[in-house]
């Protein structure tokens, strides 16, 4: 049904949310700011780290001490980016199952570029996905819909023949404004209200959803 999928990262493919907080939570310690649990964080990530730092610090905090916690954040997220992240259950099978059939395979993160690119090829291998994407200075972030565009132009497609799958309400927002087929997938960092409420055309309860709306097959 389609020639192509557009995958989010962090909440759909990987589950890094513990790294994430525990590279917060290392920045807010050294400074003397109340650190937060694991799962307060699922509502501070997803549109990249700038806006991370300014949801986990006080009210009112400047941009000089915010753009400090930001490079000791990723300095510090880079080391330990790997420690607890794992794939979600199901992903790596489903992702040898579409790349079978032909289907072409992107990531679009808000994550550093350099960073996505790692953390990808470390968990699904040098050749399973066709282009990944994260943040860099060329585009802007996701729910903007540039590098979505840019990524359906390199594959050479049409809007019809791609589906993007997400976790969020950035995600949610980045494929209707890039004109896509939207699919929310349930075991991420955001609910399942969220995803509806944002417009989801379906949502995906295990691996094996994707597989049949993508294909009409089953794992």
């Amino acid at each position: 049904m389609y020639k192509a999928v557009i995958f989010d990262l962090d909440g759909t493919l990987l589950n890094t949310l513990a790294d994430l907080a525990d590279s917060c939570n290392y920045v807010l310690a050294a400074k003397g700011h109340q650190v937060y649990p694991v799962e307060q964080y699922k509502k501070f990530v997803g549109n990249g780290a700038a806006i991370l730092m300014k949801r986990i610090h006080p009210e009112g905090t400047s941009q000089a001490e915010l753009d400090d916690s930001l490079a000791r954040f990723s300095e510090y997220y880079s080391a330990h980016k790997d420690i607890k992240t794992a794939p979600y259950e199901g992903i790596p099978e489903l992702l040898g199952s579409l790349k079978q059939k032909g289907i072409r395979l992107c990531v679009l993160s808000n994550k550093p570029h350099e960073i996505s690119t790692q953390i990808v090829k470390q968990y699904f291998g040098e050749d399973t996905f066709d282009i990944i994407m994260g943040k860099s200075a060329d585009f802007p972030v996701k729910p903007d819909p540039t590098s979505c565009l840019y990524l359906i132009d390199k594959l050479g497609l049409e809007k019809k023949d791609v589906l993007y799958i997400g976790d969020s309400n950035v995600d949610m927002q980045t494929a209707r404004n890039a004109g896509l087929t939207k699919c929310g997938v349930c075991w991420g960092f955001r609910s399942e209200a969220e995803l509806t409420n944002e417009g989801a055309d379906y949502l995906a309860h295990t691996t094996d959803d994707i597989l049949h709306l993508t294909t009409g097959e089953s794992l």
